[in-house]
This record gives C-alpha cells, sequence and structure tokens, in this order.
C-alpha cells in the first residue's frame, strides 16, 4: 500500500497538468475567435458584430499607428463615437471605400505570445491584411477580459513593421 501512494500522486498531478492544459488551449481558441471576430467586422463593415467583440467599459482603449500617422482613443464612448462615420458610410463591397474587399478578406497572423491571468488575457501577434488594398503589416497587441465567461476586448494597439 505504501508503495502506492507515489504512484497514485504522480498519476493525479498528471490528471491535474492535462486538465489545465486543456483548458489553457480552450482559452486560447476563444480569445484567437474574439480577436478574429473583432477584426474581421471592421473590416467587413460589420458594427454589431465590431462591437460584441469589446467590453464596452470606460477604460477601454484603441491606439493605432501607420505611415499616415498615430492616434489613440481612450473609454468605450470615445472608440464607439470615433467609428461611427466609418461604420455609416462605408460599406464591404464598394470599391472606393477603405473596406472594400474583392470577395472575403485574409488576414494572415503570426501569433507571438498569450498570457492569461485569470479573467484577464495579453495577446500579442503580427498581421498582414490580403486584399486590393495595399495594407502594411502590423504589430498588435491586445488586452482581454473575460465577463459574464466570454472574452471581450478592452485595449488595442496596434504599430506598422516598415521595412529596413
Amino acid at each position: 500500500m505504501k508503495n502506492q501512494k507515489p504512484i497514485f500522486l504522480t498519476g493525479l498531478f498528471a490528471l491535474i497538468m492535462t486538465s489545465l492544459a486543456a483548458q489553457d488551449t480552450k482559452e486560447v481558441a476563444a480569445i484567437k475567435a474574439v480577436i478574429e471576430k473583432e477584426t474581421l467586422s471592421f473590416f467587413n463593415v460589420n458594427r454589431k458584430d465590431w462591437e460584441d467583440s469589446w467590453a464596452q467599459v470606460p477604460y477601454a482603449y484603441w491606439s493605432y499607428s501607420d505611415s499616415t500617422g498615430t492616434s489613440f482613443i481612450e473609454g468605450w464612448e470615445g472608440i464607439k463615437k470615433s467609428f461611427d462615420e466609418y461604420f455609416t458610410t462605408h460599406v464591404a463591397s464598394r470599391q472606393i471605400d477603405v473596406a472594400h474587399q474583392s470577395g472575403k478578406v485574409k488576414i494572415d497572423r503570426t501569433w507571438q505570445s498569450f498570457r492569461i491571468y485569470g479573467n484577464g488575457a495579453y495577446v500579442r501577434y503580427s498581421q498582414k491584411v490580403n486584399d486590393n488594398i495595399d495594407h502594411d503589416q502590423t504589430s498588435h497587441v491586445r488586452i482581454l477580459e473575460k465577463k459574464d465567461g466570454k472574452w471581450k476586448v478592452v485595449c488595442v494597439g496596434a504599430i506598422a513593421v516598415y521595412p529596413e
């Protein structure tokens, strides 16, 4: 009986570690799905899905920097108001709009870092949008919070990667 105790404890430890790894895998997949939904709904001018991807909180934050300039917006109300014109004037299939797509937009991502801290997560990745418009490759940081069992974006940080 004495010899079975270490074997039992080792087996129990392995089971717990496997369970935790599976939970992390599920959480990472859920986080990726929210990030993908937020990005695709933006490019496809789907305001409802884009807003649903966000935690609509006063501390939400959005920032972007590319060859045309740098900007940031603080708070959900500011973010929502700032994108009002985009969502009301752009049409996903109209040739002259930023959001124009010939077919579905394809986004290539290289996931670089995931850190999950209870109901919070930090994610870093690079992204290239493949469409008929010349987009920069961008480096992204997303901070998400889990609210009512669903991951939501709290912070977007994106900066263009310039060639050397």
